[in-house]
């Protein structure tokens, strides 16, 4: 296939540039890759980068993500509507499609690559103790750098929002827009027609290839008391594998699912490389008529006859609605930008799912999943011909828990806690998860070098609801230059509370006899800021969770949804930009509260339900029933 060789060198160039290092058995995994799945590498199966930008369009999308590849399909289906969709980064890399891979593209040239300021409540094991926050600048956004967990949330999470002001997004009213997205491949949870859908673009699939401890730790949920359960149907609590937005295997990213179906329509239009600056709003009429971008170093200017929709994210969308005039008054003249509409929530509430990293276990036989060992020519075979074997593993992320501390309520099914259980650990693959997580080497070394390339296994404890609030502002005027973001993880005592009961549940998991026949034993190894502190103590515990805080990359809120007696919504329950016509943000930032979960799937829950209600705002009400 003297084709497919030609397309390999050039996706082995990108994928090494990507990477920043050549993996010894890369070679290998792209040959077998092109020659026995070409369409992965097929230029025509892929979205084509519009050469040039019409003047006008009816409805201009910002970021090519997770929201914004729904947006622009669903919105296309109109036929009379032109779509332009702008995207920062470039496409998506053969690479990706690989899950196991997936930490390897955090810091490349696919990340947008923010990092935090420094605070002293946590991320004090990190590099000037600034946590990283990957975000995917790349059409598809996040999704592709993510571990494709699907998860939905609590049922309560959206109760709530609809209890905040927000009517239309109770769990009852979002349940329907989960459902439209999914193809479930499981033929069990399939037929259960009230919580799964099937025949929709997103793909989500079980793991195909599972370790031994996959099994084991459900087997230590249930020594526990807690049920094997469907975590995204009737009840959330218990135990559960993991299910994936994956397809035979490989990533499923939004970009996969959403545009390569609609890549041939002639009213869509995807603009790569095209980094916008500003949204155009007319200050007399406070209307947003278009925008200015950066694409080919030149600058450009596109019009939106009927919106301009933001879905750049949790980070870049306030930072647009701010250097567009949208902001806090004081903080805007502070940069010197003109105030439109002042609107203090822009760039506050922010929101994010933190983890207690460190919580890693040794067991005795060769069971877990080390990185050096599955990466050989029989794995790349095995997962180039059946899209299986461990290269599929979600960089060894295989069961999920939600459980309840003693902060939660006992007889309520609303759990605090989230395990991610995982057949892998920091020390499986220690230089690029260092990397990825920036952990200082000294901290490395210190915790984990006596134990790198050993079986092991971990626990992520993560916080469901933290209650711990952040902010992110301009650093300047400068569109290119970042802003500043301020988690301020766990600076709510309540937050330090439940992580700290968390991690004692982890350890409570690793002394199941489910998991001790495996050998298990804690890795006690202490952290070196709390040395001073005695073993197993509450004290000792919130320092451990201050030190090696891992963020789950779950940014929201920083442009929250709520009616217009909130003094800090930025949109309304339609979505749209409160006090500026034609303007809509679509994405993690609207959320009021961070859902109970991982937060892929209720983005593209928002973009669903967002592309309906654009549809009913703009077609007859016959015509929007059947587009």
């Amino acid at each position: 296939m003297p084709a497919a060789l030609g397309v390999v060198t050039a996706a082995l160039k990108t994928a090494t540039g990507i990477l920043g290092f050549k993996l010894w058995f890369l070679p290998t995994l792209l040959a077998t890759l092109a020659y026995y799945n070409y369409d992965l590498f097929d230029p025509e199966s892929r979205v084509a980068s519009v050469k040039a930008l019409r003047a006008e369009y009816d409805f201009v999308v910002v970021g090519g993500g997770s929201a914004g590849s729904v947006l622009a399909h669903r919105l296309s289906e109109v036929p009379d509507w032109s779509v332009l969709l702008l995207e920062a980064g470039g496409d998506e890399p053969e690479i990706a499609d690989v899950p196991i891979l997936s930490l390897y593209l955090h810091k490349s040239r696919l990340d947008w690559g923010y990092r935090t300021q420094p605070q002293p409540s946590a991320c004090q094991a990190m590099e000037d103790q600034r946590c990283a926050w990957t975000r995917g600048k790349v059409l598809g956004g996040s999704s592709v750098l993510n571990t494709m967990l699907y998860i939905r949330g609590n049922r309560r999470d959206f109760d709530q929002w609809a209890s905040l002001g927000n009517p239309g997004w109770g769990y009852e009213d979002v349940l329907p827009y989960f459902k439209k997205s999914q193809d479930q491949r499981n033929p069990y949870l399939a037929r259960s027609g009230r919580y799964h859908g099937t025949g929709g673009l997103l793909t989500v699939q079980d793991a195909p290839w599972v370790s031994p401890l996959g099994p084991a730790f459900i087997q230590a949920g249930v020594e526990m008391g807690y049920d094997h359960v469907d975590v995204n149907g009737e009840n959330q609590t218990g135990f559960a594998f993991f299910q994936y937005t994956m397809r035979r295997g490989s990533r499923c990213s939004t970009a996969k699912a959403f545009l390569r179906p609609a890549r041939l329509r002639r009213n869509l239009d995807v603009a790569l490389l095209s980094h916008v600056t500003k949204v155009l709003i007319d200050p007399a009429t406070r209307r947003a008529y278009g925008v200015e971008l950066v694409r080919d170093r030149r600058k450009h200017t596109v019009l939106a006859r009927k919106e301009v929709i933001l879905s750049a994210g949790t980070i870049n969308t306030p930072q647009l609605l701010m250097l567009s005039g949208v902001g806090p008054a004081a903080h805007l003249r502070e940069v010197g930008i003109p105030v439109v509409q002042d609107s203090p929530g822009v760039g506050q509430n922010l929101m994010d799912h933190i983890a207690a990293g460190g919580v890693a276990f040794l067991v005795d036989p060769p069971v877990s999943l080390v990185v050096d060992r599955v990466m050989n020519l029989n794995t790349a075979l095995k997962y180039a011909y059946e899209g299986s074997g461990p290269l599929t593993s979600s960089v060894g992320i295989e069961v999920v828990a939600f459980v309840k501390t003693k902060y939660a309520n006992a007889s309520d099914d609303w759990p605090d806690m989230e395990f991610m259980m995982c057949a892998s650990s920091t020390t499986s693959d220690a230089k690029q998860v260092r990397r990825a997580h920036g952990l200082t080497q000294q901290f490395y070394d210190d915790v984990f070098g006596n134990i790198t390339g050993r079986e092991v296994f971990g626990i992520f404890p993560m916080i469901l609801r933290p209650k711990s609030r952040g902010y992110l502002k301009l650093r300047s005027k400068d569109p290119m230059e970042y802003p500043l973001i301020y988690p301020n993880y766990l600076t709510h005592p309540d937050d330090v509370a439940v992580m700290r009961e968390g991690v004692k549940t982890a350890l409570a998991v690793g002394e199941t006899t489910a998991m001790r026949r495996f050998g298990t034993r804690f890795h006690r190894a202490k952290l070196p800021n709390c040395r001073h502190l005695p073993d197993f103590t509450d004290e000792y515990w919130e320092c451990f969770v201050r030190q090696y805080t891992l963020t789950i990359y779950h940014m929201s809120g920083s442009a929250k949804m709520g009616p217009a007696g909130d003094p800090r919504a930025v949109v309304d329950p339609e979505l749209r930009v409160h006090g500026v016509q034609g303007l809509r943000v679509v994405d993690a930032s609207i959320m009021p509260a961070i859902t109970s979960g991982n937060i892929n799937a209720p983005v593209i829950m928002i973009a669903e339900k967002g592309a309906d209600m654009v549809k009913a705002a703009w077609l007859s009400p016959r015509r929007a029933a059947t587009s």
